[in-house]
C-alpha cells in the first residue's frame, strides 16, 4: 500500500515586511551571511518566510511582490520559512497592518469564514477563535447568517453588532503565527 502525500503549499505573492541591509544577526545561513535579507507574509497562507533580493531592484515596506517558483523578478533566493520569533521587530511591528491588507483585499475569501464556520468542539464555535467575538456576538452572527449569507464586510458590520472584522480576522491571523496555537483556522502550522 502506497502512502500519498498531500501537495506541497507554496506562496505565490508575498508582502515585505522587514528589510535587513546586512542579513540577519545570529542566523544560521551563512552562505548568505552579510547579504540583504527581506522578511515577508504570504499572501494566501501567511507563511514567514526569508529572501535575499535582488541587488538592482529596489524593495519598500508592505511591496506585494511576486516568490512563486519561476519568473521572479524582486527576489533572487526564498531562503525558507521562519518562525515569528525570527522577524525583527520592525517586521513584527508591520504584521498586523499588512494582515489587515491582505484580508482587506480578498473579502470574499475571508467572508466565507463568517458565513461556513463550524463548532471545532462541542462547547466551542470557530468563532469564538476570533479576538473580539464570544458567545452573544457568535449568536448573532449566527443567526443573521442563517437568515442571508452576508455579502461583503459592510454588510456584517451593519447586521451584526461588529466594528471592524478585517481588523479581528488580522488579530487572530497574528495570533496564530506568533503563539503555539491548538486551532489554526487561518495559517499552516509550521
Amino acid at each position: 500500500m502506497r502512502v500519498e502525500r498531500a501537495p506541497k503549499k507554496y506562496e505565490e505573492y508575498a508582502y515585505i515586511l522587514d528589510e535587513l541591509r546586512h542579513g540577519r544577526p545570529g542566523a544560521p545561513r551563512t552562505a548568505y551571511h552579510g547579504q540583504s535579507i527581506i522578511q515577508m507574509v504570504g499572501e494566501t497562507y501567511f507563511t514567514l518566510l526569508e529572501a535575499v533580493p535582488r541587488s538592482d531592484i529596489p524593495v519598500n515596506i508592505r511591496d506585494r511582490i511576486y516568490v512563486g517558483k519561476k519568473g521572479r523578478t524582486t527576489v533572487e533566493h526564498i531562503l525558507g520559512r521562519i518562525a515569528y520569533g525570527d522577524l525583527t521587530s520592525g517586521a513584527k511591528a508591520e504584521l498586523p497592518t499588512v494582515v489587515e491588507a491582505i484580508v482587506n483585499s480578498d473579502v470574499p475569501r475571508f467572508i466565507v469564514f463568517f458565513n461556513e464556520s463550524q463548532s471545532v468542539t462541542p462547547r466551542m464555535h470557530a468563532m469564538e477563535l476570533i479576538p473580539g467575538i464570544g458567545k452573544r456576538l457568535m449568536w448573532q452572527i449566527l443567526e443573521q447568517r442563517e437568515r442571508v449569507p452576508f455579502d461583503t464586510f459592510e454588510d456584517l458590520k451593519s447586521r451584526v453588532n461588529i466594528t471592524n472584522p478585517a481588523k479581528l480576522l488580522a488579530r487572530r491571523v497574528v495570533k496564530e503565527l506568533s503563539a503555539d496555537e491548538k486551532y489554526q483556522i487561518f495559517t499552516r502550522a509550521m
